[in-house]
């Protein structure tokens, strides 16, 4: 296993046994667009589709939330963390708050198991 934390959305990393669990794990990050990118989304509602701006800066904001909730596991002495999901919100009218969030957990390599070998 490298020295980064394992991120998964399910309730066990694969591989992996949980030896411990450490606790409730989070990243958070609220971010504006700024006066030009909401005046050029502006327009683009106008005319429809996707507003690629907004888009960048949600992806953009999904990852900085993600390495900061790695960072608060890393804190906790975790290695893992499992049952990963996002919230989002918006705050005021130009500020949107993303949240990562997941149960940070010490896991191990899970061991094959040996098969007895039939002598024929």
């Amino acid at each position: 296993m490298s020295s980064d934390i394992l991120i998964v959305s399910t309730p066990y990393v694969p591989g992996y046994k949980i030896v411990r669990q450490v606790g409730f794990t989070w990243g958070l990050i609220v971010r504006s667009r700024g006066l030009g990118g909401n005046v050029v989304a502006g327009l683009r509602t106008i005319l429809g589709g996707e507003i690629h701006e907004y888009t960048q800066l949600l992806n953009e904001s999904r990852s900085h939330a993600l390495d900061r909730m790695k960072d608060h596991a890393r804190e906790m002495g975790a290695n893992a963390v499992i049952g990963v999901a996002f919230d989002s919100s918006e705050i005021g009218q130009s500020m949107t708050e993303v949240l990562a969030y997941g149960t940070a957990v010490v896991v191990e390599p899970e061991q094959e198991e040996s098969k007895p070998v039939r002598l024929s």
